[in-house]
């Protein structure tokens, strides 16, 4: 592991010094004017260097006083521990804290004294050298939670400087000073240029976390200002070469497209595993492609979405950076992939790709501006931006490039409004039958949701797929499944018992979604399958008869005779109707017994006690032997 590693930066080291194709590289320091006010002994104008985090207050200017703290002169400890506190008093002028270089980061003096209540920062060098640009950790994720929260402006002063401002200030004397960020960035006319260094790893740390969430922040701005025409951007991506000596490695074979021409370094720093170097080439390749397809069809901004959607769908850690992906974005945002796959060429060949190559022209300085050798790397006007990569502190770089009286009005309100989803849909699912959209707009763009309708949650990416779940979800355009009626009868592939799933009913087959096609029994042989059967389809359905004197029994799926059907028939009524006045026979019989057994019984009962009366009986008189007188 040892090994591999050393290889790995032994490899990296060859192709950071191979950047730039000259032979020598030129790294310019962007600078703002400090001015000293007071005391007279050192009053002047003198230069400083923009810190790379934190926010300067490009287009403005900041009058303060000059403090030297008496403790911790280097700020690499929190000033609560030595009870300080820079903050200014109501009323006073705002607390510009002067420190010294050396046994800590640049970033870690200036959170600290952010923290201690300073409005600005002066860094005063330890040795005579030009002004260098302060920059932030690489990749030091301890440190990521206190840069991204910097919000104070900070600059380095040449150590002579230093040294005559601490003098003043232990002398008793006050000492206010004037930072200038007002021609920070050149404003010509009313169009600002700007570009962005940027990179598709997503695997790189925190400068990589940064970036990928300023591109989202900033996205609606950047193409507000674009589509009105107040700014012309590029996008660019540094790439490197491979040593003529390396080019057969298999560490530049990895790592390099073209034959070791252009390359990146490994995502992961592994070369065993993960991506290789030569994926982030060709995304990067795909990227640069995408924006020149974009621009050529008047939408340069398109580039802004296809960034933003890629990081989000196809990131490194969820195995989706790769083709496939990018190809679903590039449908999604209705861009020709066929030119954007022509613009890339052949990673394989073994010449020059102009893309790249023109890019790799580009990272060396021309005029005012340096040679690009930091990633995320800004230039406004041809000058290098400094400070923290965040969307307000950017939008006042690039409206400070605008010549006075022609910023456009976002320049001068602090609400940034987009309506990205009347564009393309944004890039978003729609259903255009039932009117539903994934697109919502927000104050930093737009972004792609699965929508709530009528109470129905629909559910997916909210780029290629919505599907409504839940009950009543076949209410809204049958839930997205298929349906079809024809000859009074309708058939749906949608069923409202809370799945989100799509199944054809029965006597059809298909996805559910977009068909489901009538199944012919008769032809598959699932129906209709006796000798004598003839078969019939009907949509949904089948109908069978069977030849001759025949009759067809579905459920059996048997044909029988109808003269057969129909003697069985008059034998089975002729035995139900005997059976029926065998019954009712039965019974007249037995109730005719029953009634003339009663009557037999009052007849001899009667006669019984005409001749043997009963002893309870009183004598019946007998009339038969009475003579009338």
């Amino acid at each position: 592991m040892k090994l591999r590693r050393s290889l790995l930066r032994f490899f990296l080291g060859f192709l950071l010094l191979s950047f730039a194709p000259s032979s020598m590289a030129r790294f310019v320091v962007e600078k703002n004017s400090l001015s000293v006010t007071s005391p007279d002994k050192i009053k002047g104008t003198y230069d400083s260097a923009i810190g790379n985090f934190g926010i300067p207050q490009y287009g403005g200017s900041m009058a303060g006083n000059v403090v030297y703290p008496k403790d911790n002169q280097k700020a690499c400890k929190d000033f609560d521990e030595f009870g300080l506190s820079f903050k200014s008093k109501p009323g006073a002028l705002p607390t510009i804290l002067l420190l010294d270089r050396g046994s800590c980061f640049f970033a870690l003096k200036v959170w600290n004294a952010q923290k201690a209540g300073a409005s600005a920062v002066l860094v005063a060098d330890d040795i005579e050298e030009p002004l260098i640009t302060m920059d932030t950790p690489e990749e030091d994720v301890s440190s990521a939670k206190y840069i991204e929260n910097i919000t104070i402006p900070s600059a380095l002063i040449e150590k002579s400087f230093g040294e005559r401002l601490k003098k003043a200030i232990s002398s008793g004397e006050m000492v206010n000073v004037n930072l200038d960020w007002r021609e920070a960035v050149p404003h010509p006319d009313d169009r600002v240029e700007y570009e962005l260094w940027t990179n598709s790893n997503d695997e790189c740390g925190v400068k990589c976390d940064m970036l990928m969430e300023f591109v989202k922040d900033f996205k609606g701005a950047a193409q507000i200002l674009e589509k009105g025409g107040y700014t012309q951007f590029t996008p660019h991506y540094i790439t490197w070469y491979c040593p003529q000596a390396f080019t057969l490695s298999k560490q530049c074979k990895s790592q390099c497209i073209n034959h070791g021409r252009y390359c990146a370094p490994d995502p992961e720093q592994d070369f065993s595993s993960g991506y290789d170097g030569k994926d982030v080439v060709i995304e990067n390749l795909r990227q640069l492609c995408v924006f020149k397809v974009a621009n050529e069809s008047k939408k340069p901004w398109v580039w802004w979405d296809y960034v933003t959607d890629f990081q989000i769908r196809c990131p490194m850690k969820e195995k989706k950076y790769n083709k496939v992906c990018a190809d679903a974005v590039i449908k999604s945002l209705d861009l020709d992939n066929k030119k954007i796959e022509k613009c890339m060429g052949d990673a394989d060949a073994d010449s020059e790709n102009p893309v790249l190559k023109e890019e790799q022209d580009a990272q060396v300085g021309k005029g005012s501006r340096g040679d690009v050798t930091i990633l995320p790397t800004l230039v406004v006007n041809n000058r290098q931006y400094r400070g923290k990569l965040e969307k307000g502190a950017v939008l006042k770089a690039i409206c400070a490039g605008f010549e006075e009286t022609t910023e456009p009005v976002v320049c001068l309100s602090a609400d940034v409004e987009t309506n990205e989803c009347l564009d393309n849909n944004g890039g978003c699912w729609q259903d255009k039958v039932a009117n539903v959209t994934a697109c919502k707009d927000t104050f930093r763009g737009r972004v792609c949701e699965c929508p709530l309708v009528d109470g129905v949650q629909f559910k997916g990416d909210g780029y290629t797929m919505c599907q409504a779940s839940g009950p009543g979800r076949c209410k809204i355009n049958n839930g997205g499944c298929w349906h079809e009626a024809r000859n009074g009868h309708a058939f749906s592939a949608c069923s409202d018992d809370g799945e989100v799933k799509c199944q054809c009913p029965p006597g059809f087959q298909g996805d559910g979604v977009k068909n489901c096609v009538d199944i012919d029994e008769c032809k598959e042989k699932k129906a209709c399958q006796c000798p004598e059967c003839s078969c019939k389809n009907t949509w949904g359905s089948y109908d069978c008869s069977c030849s001759g004197n025949l009759l067809y029994i579905r459920d059996h799926d048997a044909c029988i005779s109808k003269t057969a059907s129909e003697g069985r028939s008059a034998w089975a009524a002729f035995w139900v109707i005997l059976f029926g006045v065998a019954i009712a026979a039965g019974g007249a019989y037995l109730v005719y017994k029953y009634r003339i057994r009663q009557y037999m019984d009052s007849e001899i009962r009667a006669i019984m006690a005409q001749y043997m009366p009963l002893d309870s009986q009183a004598e019946v008189p007998n009339h038969v032997n009475d003579e009338r007188a």
